[in-house]
């Protein structure tokens, strides 16, 4: 499929509008467009939504993924457990500091999440903690991972990237384990182009963190030119990641928009289960999915398919004008990371089998009519 095709329906479409130019413009005359009062009232906002003690924004979600891991500890020969069903980040991460990424399988063909039994099959003494990825922000079964947590001294580290507001049991996904981790690129739910946001509750850690977001400097540019100080030491080796604010002020107007923008996407969900609810060919992931979900994507999985029969169907899509995606390759099977050869059967069923069909706030019900409506005739065709 061609990069450049012009789809007629695309898998993801920005919930832009003048707010977000407004906000833009007015970041851009106050003068002040690096870390500054935008990017702290984002945190504020952020971590009041979702109960959080403390929220640090920074330019990516992968280096909210690294910082967490650097405040839990991790050091290098340390075994990390993690999903192989996820964007790569995930595991880049844990290369980082240089320990070793363990994967884990996924529950079922229903459940994409991270399989607790399987987490506790690869824990050894190396292992130090666990990361998690809420797959479409589907909650993982966390109580059973904090147990094994618990029972093996573990730290959890979520990766909610796909999951701002969506909750386990009362709480917000990236509040239950020890850190969470947050995306706030392009095709997100809340959208800043780049951008990221690490939450917690541990007031050292959170002050580690401002240290080593900027540098390990005990103060930013914005407080100096506030008169708040005039000096600045440098007490850890830091980073360079930052937020500036000109993403931040974009993150306020689309944390506003956040509420209606899930609300929709349930409805889209619903929809698209009901026109699909006759086809037998296909699994629609977390049916029976009992907490809010902010419906990041619309994942299906092919029955008793081949990765060459899913292809074909994605390219024939693609000439009908409806972009669809995979989420995703699975990890363990890139060059970097296959040298173990280890086998996740469900993963890998998955990941070779799966459609992400167009799912967003502007999307309407006529144009899922007509997404389910070409899926079904390809699939005929291959049957």
């Amino acid at each position: 499929m061609s990069a450049l095709m012009n789809y007629t329906i695309p898998l993801f479409d920005l919930n832009f509008n003048q707010e977000e130019e407004n906000a833009v413009i007015e970041t851009l005359r106050s003068k002040w467009i690096s870390t500054g009062p935008k990017t702290n009232q984002f945190e504020d906002l952020f971590r009041k939504m979702l109960g959080a003690k403390y929220a640090l924004a920074l330019a990516n979600c992968t280096v909210a993924l690294h910082l967490a891991l650097v405040l839990a500890d991790i050091k290098e020969g340390d075994e990390i457990i993690c999903p192989s069903l996820t964007f790569v980040a995930t595991v880049n991460a844990i290369k980082y500091v240089g320990a070793k990424p363990v994967f884990a399988d996924i529950c079922s063909y229903t459940d994409l999440t991270i399989d607790p039994s399987d987490i506790e099959k690869k824990i050894t003494k190396c292992t130090k903690a666990i990361i998690v990825m809420h797959y479409g922000g589907f909650a993982c079964k966390m109580d059973a991972i904090i147990e094994i947590a618990e029972k093996f001294n573990l730290k959890i580290i979520e990766d909610a990237c796909h999951g701002p507001m969506a909750d386990y049991k009362g709480k917000k996904l990236g509040t239950i384990g020890n850190f969470g981790c947050f995306s706030f690129f392009s095709n997100k739910n809340i959208s800043t182009g780049e951008g990221g946001m690490l939450i917690m509750d541990d007031s050292q850690s959170f002050e580690k963190a401002k240290l080593l977001r900027s540098h390990g400097m005990t103060s930013l540019s914005y407080e100096r030119a506030m008169g708040h100080s005039t000096f600045y030491d440098v007490v850890e080796l830091g980073y360079n990641y930052r937020m500036d604010d000109i993403r931040a002020s974009i993150g306020i107007v689309q944390l506003h928009k956040l509420k209606g923008d899930l609300q929709r996407r349930q409805e889209l969900r619903q929809y698209y289960i009901n026109k699909l609810a006759d086809a037998s060919s296909m699994i629609i992931p977390f049916l029976d999915h009992p907490y809010f979900s902010s419906n990041y994507i619309f994942p299906i999985v092919l029955k008793s398919s081949l990765q060459q029969k899913r292809d074909a169907i994605r390219i024939m899509l693609a000439e009908r004008g409806i972009q669809t995606s995979i989420h995703y390759p699975a990890v363990h099977k890139f060059k970097l990371y296959n040298k173990d050869q280890i086998q996740l059967p469900l993963t890998e069923y998955v990941s070779d089998n799966m459609i992400t069909l167009p799912l967003y706030s502007a999307l309407t019900e006529s144009l899922i009519d007509i997404i389910v409506g070409e899926l079904k005739e390809c699939i005929s065709r291959l049957s």
